[in-house]
């Protein structure tokens, strides 16, 4: 058995490593929350095609050496490792345990409990669980949030970094390292997003991750089949290219004039569109009817006016993620590039941000 703890780090210091369905992402922190944290490193490598496909690792291989390139492009010496999980391969559910139980007695009633929500052996899986806080519903009882994962998902992410020279001490789920991130996120909103409902969405090359937090806290949560590998694929077609060529012309901007209003502007209103339908939603299975800020994170958060058109058409406030804003730069680091990578760096921001847990 793997014995990974997916809340509890034990080693530092450690760098975050995200694989998403389109690229390995690392950043290494430092100093820490009293002294100001800093941005020392980072490496943005773009994975081959369907190496990850629906989260899953389907070319082992090819994210490995991924993750070599990264590393070499990085320069960072450290080879202890976060990684995480996608929200899709992780069961998680929040139960109540009576209050004074020593561990071992609460390892046994999460075992307990998990049991009724797990659809797989307990022999199957890596399970973990995090106390809380105290009920503020059932007095005398803690809140405590179990995590399960089927143990072949785990065991790719570790044997890909361990492939690359590198060592996990830690698998954590994506969707709880971006709200590690989002802490410096909301430092970019009124009154730092105290009080707001705010709209996470993250826009991959393949998903569109929507997380609604209130003080910091997630109050729902979706996931819709829409990514910027659909305007790969729409560039593609229109200019006879390879899926391949039409991912490099996209990227380096070498595109003929037309794609803007032609291709670009045509995919920014219906990824606009599919975040109002996210959120309508969100207001029909919740108390809530509002939502006071949407950040965009992602690859394709950094696509020019890509907050305006959503903003016009939601009427919310939109602006795009940057969990470095209030941290300082490494000399290494160029601000120039890190605003662009940024958005895309929110989930391996949170990995790297365990280290000072």
């Amino acid at each position: 058995m793997i014995n990974l703890s997916v809340f509890n780090p034990k080693a530092r210091p450690l760098v975050g490593l995200d694989i998403s369905s389109s690229a390995v992402k690392l950043v290494e922190l430092s100093g820490g929350p009293k002294e100001g944290i800093r941005i020392e490193r980072y490496a943005v490598e773009s994975l081959p095609r369907d190496a990850v496909t629906d989260g899953n690792i389907a070319n082992l291989e090819a994210v490995a050496e991924t993750i070599k390139r990264a590393l070499r492009r990085m320069g960072a010496g450290v080879k202890q490792v976060a990684m995480a999980l996608p929200a899709s391969a992780v069961i998680t559910k929040k139960i109540l345990l009576p209050e004074g139980l020593r561990e071992q007695e609460m390892e046994v009633q999460v075992e307990s409990e998990a049991n009724q929500y797990i659809p797989f052996a307990l022999d199957e899986v890596n399970l973990d669980f995090q106390v809380l806080e105290e009920s503020h519903d059932v007095p005398g009882e803690l809140d405590v949030l179990i995590a399960a994962s089927r143990k072949e998902k785990v065991e790719d992410r570790v044997a890909a970094a361990e492939a690359a020279g590198l060592k996990a001490v830690i698998m954590d789920v994506e969707s709880f390292a971006a709200q590690s991130a989002f802490d410096f996120v909301c430092q970019q909103l009124p009154n730092t997003g105290k009080g707001a409902i705010i709209a996470l969405v993250d826009i991959g090359a393949n998903q569109l991750n929507v997380t609604v937090l209130r003080d910091g806290v997630q109050v729902y949560t979706r996931e819709q089949a829409f990514g910027g590998h659909q305007l790969t694929q729409d560039i593609a077609r229109h200019y006879g290219m390879s899926t391949e060529e039409a991912e490099a012309a996209k990227r380096s901007g070498s595109l003929p004039e037309n794609y803007a209003s032609e291709l670009l502007r045509p995919f920014m209103d219906s990824l606009a569109l599919e975040v109002s339908r996210a959120l309508q939603f969100f207001f029909t299975s919740t108390q809530f009817n509002q939502v006071d800020h949407i950040v965009l994170a992602g690859g394709c958060a950094v696509i020019s006016g890509l907050a305006e058109v959503v903003g016009g058409r939601t009427q919310v406030d939109t602006v795009v993620a940057n969990p470095f804003t209030k941290m300082q730069l490494s000399s290494k680091v160029r601000p120039k590039n890190l605003m662009a990578d940024a958005p895309s760096l929110l989930v391996a921001c949170g990995l790297a941000l365990r280290r000072f847990d």
